[in-house]
């Protein structure tokens, strides 16, 4: 019979590559650290671009329904000072009559205070100081963005 020792050496595997030396081996480390952070950071990136593009469709969601609740909750009052009218007046003609009015009293005391509105931001110091304060504010963002340097802050 055979005899059986048992599984052949294993033979001792060549290195692949021989490590590289000096500053070309820091290099390409540095080059490998430099892909796996921004890697992460470009990952990170984009997954959260996803979550806010989802939060604003979910924020158009939740606009529209708080938009078809406001408006059902306005009928519904309108409909219930309109039972109450009826039953005052003792007439709906009278009642619906007086409805809208009421509407249309609202209807032009908003658009008033829209035009005064208006003609408060077209007023020339209004338009200045809109102004100054949009310069002011571009002004802060240049320089949260490029803070100066030291020679220029002794200056």
């Amino acid at each position: 019979m055979h005899d059986e020792a048992g599984p052949p050496p294993a033979a001792a595997a060549p290195d692949p590559a021989p490590a590289p030396s000096g500053l070309l081996g820091e290099i390409g480390q540095f080059g490998r650290a430099f892909k796996h952070l921004f890697g992460a950071q470009l990952k990170l990136l984009v997954a959260e671009l996803g979550l806010a593009r989802s939060a604003v469709s979910w924020m158009l969601l939740a606009a529209l329904a708080a938009t078809v609740a406001g408006v059902g909750l306005g009928l519904s009052g309108l409909a219930l000072l309109g039972l109450v009218l009826a039953k005052w007046f003792g007439s709906w003609l009278w009642a619906l009559l007086l409805l809208c009015v009421l509407q249309l009293l609202f209807l032009v005391g908003a658009l008033v205070v829209f035009r005064r509105c208006m003609h408060w931001l077209s007023l020339p110091a209004t338009r200045s100081e809109w102004g100054r304060m949009m310069r002011d504010i571009l002004r802060t963002s240049d320089r949260q963005m490029n803070p100066p340097d030291e020679e220029e802050r002794q200056a």
